[in-house]
């Protein structure tokens, strides 16, 4: 608890001399008597802990997508898959990659090895965060030269970007040769360099799976990254949150109870885990989420709203004493189970059915594990015929079943749809869906306005229908 408060003050205290510096891209005046420029400590606090933020923020688009949650109002426009402008989350990620562009050039200065090697590694969170919406993005341009009008960098180089930044980053973190030593300014693993070097492995073998239907695909490099990756949960890439600062998902659970809207789960989602799809109930929804005031679990149908339940008790909602929703719990950036699931399609891909079943099991247990299900309870589930269906049973269909409800919330989990053609058992095109997609699911976001309006020359022509350059 007294580390946790350190932590927060330290964050805040430096987050104050940040402010004035987190303007977005485009934004180049600069006063030259009142430098902006943060020490390298102050820049790690903000961008360690913002990254919690932007991977709520954007997961808070995507969850609708994938049917984790849905609108209680009918015709809601991300339930419904219309061209949304999501500018806060552009500018918001955006502020976060230029924080640690400046960290960069700032810690290559000082010789802080560590702080270099950090960084790259959040950078290449943030800028996947972004391909994988939006598709091209500024980037060479974006954050030092000294335009108002940046070119737009290809989606599929930037993936190669992605992979550079990684290794770099660990080669950054191998040297052992820091000036400067990474303490309680790092909100995500304080310090521990191995556990970073550990997390950007496991970051390698995501990107490295999102490429499953193109022919750059190797499954036995991604089983090359995944052995040097996260050894059990306590390696979670996380961010945590405080009783001062909550987790913004409490906050969703929170505007419920104030009659603000938010956070409802949706009826896919509750159809999976209660028996209706796929005839066995699973004992993670409790931890997940909240029942009626009845005590049942009950979902919204995407697209149609509450129906016949005016009352908001009537459905089920994120809940703070649920485990993604609680107000001190963390952010997830990347996972054991995460990367398990990775391990057991690239093995699967790859020939190894045995690797694969193992780690199929290891992803439930720990997911499950993670999120507070009791020991017993996890066995049974385990040892369910239709989940214990052994090496030769195993299919994709049952890995990408269980990552899905694994993934809750995650934005991981719109890659996986895509990449699967939201081949979910039971999983059906919202009702009122945006007519301009022709009866199928939505593959891409648009650009937002801040740049159609600013950037007019450079921004790609796009609709919602375009599928991204790993989404073949």
């Amino acid at each position: 608890m007294q580390k946790s408060k350190y932590i927060y003050c330290l964050f805040f205290l430096l987050l104050s001399w940040l402010a004035s510096g987190c303007e977005d891209y485009l934004d180049i005046n600069t006063d030259p008597n009142n430098p902006t420029v943060a020490p390298i400590s102050g820049l790690l606090a903000n961008t360690s802990f913002q990254t919690g933020f932007n991977m709520y923020e954007i997961g808070d688009v995507t969850s609708y997508y994938v049917q984790y949650l849905a609108s209680p109002n009918p015709g809601s426009a991300t339930d419904t898959q219309e061209p949304v402008s999501y500018d806060d989350a552009w500018k918001n990620v955006y502020n976060i990659l230029t924080d640690l562009s400046d960290l960069e050039v700032k810690a290559q200065e000082e010789g802080a090895t560590d702080y270099l090697g950090v960084a790259k590694i959040l950078k290449a969170v943030h800028v996947g965060l972004m391909v994988d919406v939006w598709g091209n993005i500024p980037y060479s341009e974006a954050f030092f030269a000294q335009t108002l009008n940046p070119a737009y960098d290809n989606a599929q180089q930037l993936y190669d970007t992605l992979q550079l930044l990684l290794d770099n980053g660990i080669a950054e973190l191998q040297k052992g040769t820091s000036t400067a030593t990474i303490e309680g300014d790092d909100f995500i693993y304080e310090g521990n360099i191995e556990t970073w070097m550990k997390a950007a492995h496991a970051l390698k073998a995501r990107y490295l799976l999102h490429m499953s239907e193109t022919d750059q695909y190797d499954p036995q490099a991604i089983l090359a990254e995944v052995d040097q990756g996260f050894a059990s949960t306590a390696d979670d890439m996380q961010v945590p949150y405080f009783e001062e600062r909550i987790n913004p998902w409490a906050q969703a659970a929170l505007n419920n109870a104030s009659l603000i809207l938010d956070g409802w789960i949706s009826q896919q989602l509750v159809q999976s885990m209660d028996g209706t799809t796929y005839g066995y109930v699973d004992p993670r929804m409790p931890y997940m989420f909240g029942t009626t005031e009845e005590g049942e679990f009950v979902g919204t149908e995407n697209g149609a709203g509450r129906g016949d339940a005016p009352e908001q008790g009537a459905r089920s909602t994120l809940v703070t004493d649920s485990y993604y929703a609680a107000r001190t719990a963390p952010i997830l950036v990347i996972t054991y189970f995460e990367q398990k699931f990775i391990e057991a399609e690239a093995a699967l891909a790859a020939g190894d059915a045995n690797r694969a079943y193992a780690a199929y099991q290891e992803g439930i247990r720990a997911h499950m594990g993670k999120i507070g299900v009791d020991t017993a309870a996890i066995d049974a589930y385990l040892a369910n015929p239709a989940v214990s269906v052994g090496a030769a049973g195993l299919s994709l269909d049952l890995i990408l079943k269980e990552k899905y409800i694994a993934m809750f919330l995650s934005p991981e989990a719109w890659i996986d749809a895509r990449r699967y053609d939201y081949q979910y058992e039971g999983m059906s095109i919202p009702a009122n869906l945006n007519p301009d997609l022709n009866g199928q699911f939505i593959r891409r976001l648009i650009y937002p306005t801040s740049e159609t309006t600013r950037n007019s020359a450079n921004v790609p022509a796009v609709t919602l229908s375009d599928r991204l350059w790993w989404d073949q």
